[in-house]
């Protein structure tokens, strides 16, 4: 399935780069990811220290995989790692709900033969991932210190003496996605594996956005987001690096894709002057994803970047409406002021409020993403510009999970079963407005056109021609 950060990587950068899952793939199918400078730098303290594998534990594919994490730990043992210490941040968003038992049992039997290889391998802690560490974009830092109180000093509401019995247990009061943190402790009572001096810890995510957080509380000397009480002396690593700009991790195990020449650079150094907009949870796709993963200004003179605080501290389907409205109207005085050339926004709801599976509550987020739309379109039509309408992948357009044949699928007790991930199927893409020219047509030679084919498109609409290298446009000129 498609996700968002990969999305607006390929629609930014107008061609598809191996990514995230696939990377890591390649680096652990060659072995290579044993070779690099990071695993050589947290391998250091496998002699003396414990190895803390830290990330989400589901097949989900978005944002990590247990397959990997599956190799991870069998290439690690295998390679020093004497003591090792999982600590689980369960899913249930990406995968169906009440499957994170599953996994945990998985992971359990992994662990068990470690143990019987001589390896003291264990699981130490774990939460839901929207309630515990995985936050993005500085929402919610209480979410990531949840999870440091549990992981780092081994402190959380809820102890027990095994994984399995903890999450079948705390999902009696909460669903996957929001368990709140557990440690696992030994028979005194004391937690079996908080971080400690001389430990490595990885963070296994392949997706940057919610490691980002707790990469920078790892990793910063001088972290203010909350009070840590513990800040051991580790060597840390991320699967991947999660910030090319902020260099964030200093240490990763897998190298990331180089994605230069986007078309926003492109198009900035150009005189295209350019605006972006979304509230907190989508910002930084319509930039920094948007831009290959690069933060900040190509030309601060020439762009203009404009981020609306997301709603904090609750669940995104009690605001439905999110900040639609306010991103409309942000586009369009931006649209309306004639200072831009592009304006570039994304409207979340669809996607957000999707994750919740809450149905009634998509409704309304969708009704309100028209809303934000209409208003856009409306001063398009006034200043005589040209809109394209398209989405980074689908969620909320089904919301059921269906067999093979497309049936709904209902559980044992005879309740539909929600869909709360994003969809496989293709999205829309819609062009127009006043100011698209006479003769200008959708080409019939595309017919696997995608999300890497939109640069192309855009920049043809701004009167220049793609690299030669990005994914074809979509459109061409017909002369009457």
């Amino acid at each position: 399935m498609g996700n968002s950060e990969v999305g607006h990587n390929a629609l930014g950068a107008g061609r598809i780069f191996a990514q995230g899952a696939k990377l890591v793939d390649i680096a652990l199918a060659s072995g290579k990811i044993y070779e690099g400078e990071g695993f050589k730098y947290i391998s250091e303290c496998f002699e003396k220290g414990t190895l803390h594998l830290i990330g989400l534990l589901s097949d989900g594919g978005v944002h990590s995989r247990l397959d990997q994490l599956q190799l991870l730990l069998k290439g690690a043992s295998e390679r020093g790692a004497k003591r090792i210490r999982v600590h689980i941040l369960t899913d249930g968003r990406d995968v169906l709900d009440g499957s994170s038992v599953g996994f945990v049992e998985t992971l359990e039997s992994d662990l068990a033969k470690l143990r019987e290889n001589g390896v003291d391998a264990r699981i130490a802690s774990g939460g839901g991932r929207m309630y515990v560490t995985m936050d993005r974009y500085e929402n919610d830092w209480d979410v990531v210190k949840r999870g440091w109180d549990a992981q780092v000093r081994g402190e959380a509401p809820h102890k027990f003496t095994n994984a399995v019995e903890a999450v079948k247990k705390l999902r009696e009061n909460a669903n996957d996605q929001y368990l709140p943190p557990f440690v696992i402790v030994d028979e005194n009572e004391k937690a079996v594996g908080p971080i400690e001096d001389g430990d490595a810890v990885v963070t296994f995510n392949f997706r940057a956005d919610r490691m980002v957080m707790l990469a920078k509380a790892l990793e910063h000397q001088d972290f203010d987001k909350f009070d840590r009480v513990k800040v051991p002396k580790i060597r840390y690593a991320g699967m991947l690096q999660y910030d090319g700009e902020l260099k964030l991790p200093g240490h990763y195990l897998v190298s990331p894709p180089e994605i230069d020449r986007t078309s926003g650079e492109y198009l900035v150094h150009n005189g295209v002057r350019t605006f972006a907009c979304s509230e907190t949870v989508k910002f930084g796709h319509v930039t920094f994803f948007w831009n290959g993963n690069r933060s900040g200004y190509f030309n601060p003179e020439m762009e203009e970047y404009a981020e609306i605080p997301s709603d904090v501290g609750i669940t995104f389907n009690v605001q439905p409406k999110m900040k639609a409205l306010e991103i409309g109207e942000k586009a369009r005085d931006a649209i309306l002021s004639r200072k831009f050339d592009q304006v570039r926004v994304n409207i979340p709801n669809g996607d957000m409020v999707g994750h919740t599976g809450d149905i009634q509550a998509t409704v309304v987020a969708c009704k309100a993403a028209d809303e934000a739309v209409k208003m856009i379109i409306d001063a398009i039509e006034q200043v005589g510009g040209i809109y394209v309408v398209t989405a980074d992948h689908g969620n909320a357009e089904d919301m059921v999970k269906r067999n093979k044949s497309g049936q709904p699928l209902y559980d044992k007790s005879g309740k539909l079963q929600i869909l709360t991930s994003h969809t496989c199927q293709p999205v829309p893409i819609a062009i127009g407005g006043p100011g698209l020219a006479a003769g200008v047509r959708f080409r019939s030679d595309v017919p696997d056109g995608g999300l890497a084919n939109v640069a192309a498109t855009v920049m043809n609409l701004h009167g220049y021609v793609a690299p030669n290298d990005y994914e074809p446009t979509l459109i061409e000129v017909v002369n009457n």
